[in-house]
């Protein structure tokens, strides 16, 4: 059995080992305001009155196709 080459070896997986744990701990930290985070999905609050002008718009473009 070879030490050396066993030390050599055990070295280099630490260095990697470093390399990622950095990586993770970048990602980690940059979470809060990322562009990776996902936007919470939903529907969006309309008022009434803009809820009726759309569909008064709608009714006309359909009436339309129909013709």
């Amino acid at each position: 059995m070879d030490l050396q080459k066993t030390i050599d070896f055990l070295r280099g997986e630490i260095g990697r080992l470093e390399r990622v744990v950095a990586s993770l701990e970048e990602l980690r930290d940059g979470a809060q305001g990322s562009p990776l985070q996902k936007k919470r999905g939903g529907r969006k609050f309309m008022p009434d009155e803009e809820r009726q002008k759309a569909s008064e718009r709608m009714k006309k473009y359909w009436a339309g196709r129909r013709v």
